[in-house]
């Protein structure tokens, strides 16, 4: 695990304690934002994708117009390659849109490519994270030695074999000292609408406010707005959990439940989230922000999420497997609720959502009774703040 700067040790009795929280200041954002001058001083920025799907299609597509220099996407799949490069158009993902001269595409990386771009931006499924960077590690360690990087990840999603989040997989892999380098984007942001230039705000988030604010210097725009944030750890609790509580609300809407309900379900959702976060040394302010209600919000109400979708599927009586098989992209909440179940259960915390979901997905439970149960837990109270602990 790693070690982190907690949010959650703040003492019970404030009145009388003396004591320090890490939870920015008024002097401290000002500090903050004073010190986005650093950004004037570095290059023209270009960026390297690594990943071609939606989101990493977006993502690429938004900053090509936005900073008009070169934005190359590395992409495994020859055929993507060759279209987009000769047609301007990616035949998988956001096909609809045609691309820009600036964006290119590539399926081989080597030190120069690397060289080449002073960013690296990162939009893989979390399941495949470890592989990617272990395959270019040595690349981009050397790179390093040569020039200054930003490295940004936009996945969201928890390791199934080691439970744990992009930041810890980044740390086992490239070192603690390059990991808190790392910017962590997330947010409510569909990759169609990002692309159709609707107002969309996301936070990026890093242990380095300086890697955060060059983050932010390279995204935002009138209608793309970037937050910026010192809590990677909650960004990282929001964008992977919220999926598995999209799943639930999906299954919550095609079982025929109305808006009482949903609501019930979102608010509670968000309750375990928090717990999980705040165990994990996440600031609890996070998940009421961009990362954490908004993301959930978004993600757990549209027809657009395709977690949603496949919770909705569910709930309409189709099999977990048929509706994998024909979904034409990745849901990230599928894996994520067998790695959140698991770390909820070595954490001891309860969250029956979760294990509600993950009982669907992985034990062939029957949907309603796996509702019933969830309507049958013992009443409690909503949420305490005892000895430290929220739950």
């Amino acid at each position: 695990m790693k070690s982190i700067t907690s949010y959650s040790n703040l003492p019970i009795d404030l009145e009388k304690t003396n004591y320090t929280t890490n939870i920015p200041s008024i002097s401290n954002n000002n500090e903050q934002n004073n010190s986005s001058n650093i950004n004037e001083k570095l290059p023209i920025d270009t960026v390297l994708v690594f990943g071609g799907g939606n989101f990493g299609m977006a993502l690429s597509y938004h900053l090509a117009h936005h900073l008009n220099d070169r934005i190359t996407i590395y992409a495994r799949d020859e055929n993507v390659v060759n279209s987009i490069n000769n047609q301007h158009l990616n035949p998988k993902y956001l096909s609809q849109f045609q691309l820009p001269e600036n964006m290119k595409a590539t399926n081989s990386i080597d030190l120069e490519t690397i060289n080449n771009h002073s960013v690296l931006l990162f939009s893989i499924p979390t399941q495949f994270m470890r592989g990617v960077l272990l395959k270019f590690k040595d690349l981009i360690l050397q790179s390093c030695k040569e020039m200054k990087h930003l490295f940004i990840f936009a996945n969201k999603g928890i390791e199934s074999e080691t439970l744990q989040l992009p930041y810890q997989i980044i740390e086992d892999v490239m070192g603690k000292e390059f990991a808190d380098e790392c910017v962590f984007l997330s947010g409510p942001s569909f990759a169609v609408e990002i692309c159709q230039r609707q107002v969309t705000c996301v936070t990026v988030a890093s242990s380095n406010i300086k890697s955060a604010l060059w983050a932010q210097r390279v995204f935002h725009s009138s209608h793309f707005r970037v937050y910026t944030s010192d809590d990677p750890v909650g960004v990282e609790v929001c964008g992977a959990l919220k999926n598995v509580i999209a799943i639930a609300s999906g299954v919550c809407s095609g079982l025929g439940f109305q808006m009482n309900t949903r609501a019930a379900l979102l608010t509670r959702g968000l309750n375990e989230i928090t717990k999980i976060g705040h165990v994990l040394g996440a600031n609890p302010l996070t998940m009421s922000g961009l990362a954490g209600i908004g993301d959930l919000f978004l993600t757990c109400t549209s027809e657009k999420s395709r977690n949603f979708t496949v919770g909705f599927r569910l709930g309409k009586g189709e099999k977990i497997n048929d509706i994998l098989a024909n979904l034409g992209s990745v849901a990230e909440g599928v894996p994520t609720t067998k790695a959140a179940f698991e770390l909820v259960t070595k954490l001891g915390i309860n969250c029956p959502i979760i294990s509600a979901v993950y009982g669907i997905i992985y034990q062939d439970k029957e949907i309603k009774q796996a509702v019933k149960n969830l309507l049958e837990e013992e009443a409690s109270v909503e949420f305490s703040l005892y000895q430290n602990k929220l739950y």
